[in-house]
């Protein structure tokens, strides 16, 4: 149908010709009321955004001196955290003299790492900023 033609069946049916897609060939076009169109655009713009889910960043705190099954309680928790589609930061922070021995820091971060490795993945490096060392994951 040429434009001419598209035009007069919008105006005979009191609505508007909207160009859809300029670039195909030929040109799509809708006969539709423009205010209906926005409307219904506007509102399935406001429903995805109230969908769509901004994830979290849970934070997970741990000792250095942190016992085994303490620590398969805070590892099942992030895996929680991970499943529910949060980032997860964990952070192991050092107490008075466990400064000197930061090594021992990083070694349950590998442990930590490497428990976690079949559910996530390391989004950050372990860093130390102050008297905490500190990495963040998010699920596979």
């Amino acid at each position: 149908m040429n434009l001419s033609d598209a035009l007069k069946v919008a105006e005979e049916a009191g609505v508007d010709l909207i160009e859809i897609s300029p670039n195909a060939d030929p040109p799509v076009a809708k006969v539709v009321d423009w205010g209906k169109y926005q409307y219904q655009k506007m509102k399935e713009q406001q429903k995805n955004r109230k969908n769509a889910k901004a994830a979290e960043l849970k934070q997970m705190r741990m000792g250095l001196k942190i016992g085994a099954n303490d620590l398969e309680i805070k590892l099942r928790k992030i895996r929680e955290f991970l499943v529910a589609g949060n980032k997860v930061k964990i952070l192991i922070f050092f107490r008075g003299r466990e400064m000197a021995h930061q090594e021992l820091g990083y070694e349950m971060i590998e442990k930590i790492i490497t428990a976690l490795e079949n559910d996530a993945i390391i989004e950050q490096t372990p860093q130390m900023a102050g008297r905490n060392l500190s990495i963040v994951v998010r699920s596979k």
